[in-house]
């Protein structure tokens, strides 16, 4: 991914900063207010849709991946103990499973309260974690949605390291 020219970008809003970040990786993206954006970004499995949401009086921004897959009726409570034992490997953020139309996604919040200088690290690896963690983990959501595993035999399909190259 490419990083920030900070220097170029203002320091009040951090949108500004990840509006910088995303048109450097020359993705997809709207602004429809100062304080939100929607962004399509490719990872390795799908396409992810990033959204971002600055609140001033929390000093919080808010970030979620969308993924392409949806849970049926007969899948939604195998979704959830895999959702459970995902997240237990998480360092940051959480999976979790829509209950409007039982897409999944992955979110988490960076509280800035305090940093009067906005970096531009932060929101690259806010961005590169997550990612790297739906990447990740979308395999397991894929076994289990499309083969019918269940939960622990899919999380440990798809953390099997492959080793040497085709």
């Amino acid at each position: 991914m490419a990083a920030i020219d900070t220097d170029s970008v203002s320091t009040d809003n951090p949108l500004d900063m990840v509006e910088e970040f995303v048109a450097s990786n020359q993705w997809h993206f709207n602004r429809f207010d100062p304080d939100e954006m929607v962004v399509e970004a490719q990872g390795q499995w799908c396409a992810y849709r990033l959204y971002f949401l600055w609140r001033e009086d929390l000093n919080a921004l808010y970030f979620s991946a969308q993924f392409d897959l949806t849970v049926p009726p007969d899948k939604r409570l195998a979704a959830y103990e895999l959702l459970a034992r995902v997240n237990e490997k998480l360092w940051m953020g959480h999976f979790e499973m829509s209950h409007d139309d039982f897409s999944l996604s992955f979110r988490q919040t960076c509280l800035l309260r305090g940093q009067t200088d906005a970096s531009a690290e932060p929101i690259e690896d806010l961005v590169d974690i997550t990612l790297s963690e739906c990447d990740r983990f979308y395999p397991a959501f894929l076994y289990m949605l499309q083969q019918g595993q269940a939960a622990e035999q899919a999380l440990s399909l798809s953390l099997v390291d492959v080793a040497g190259a085709a």
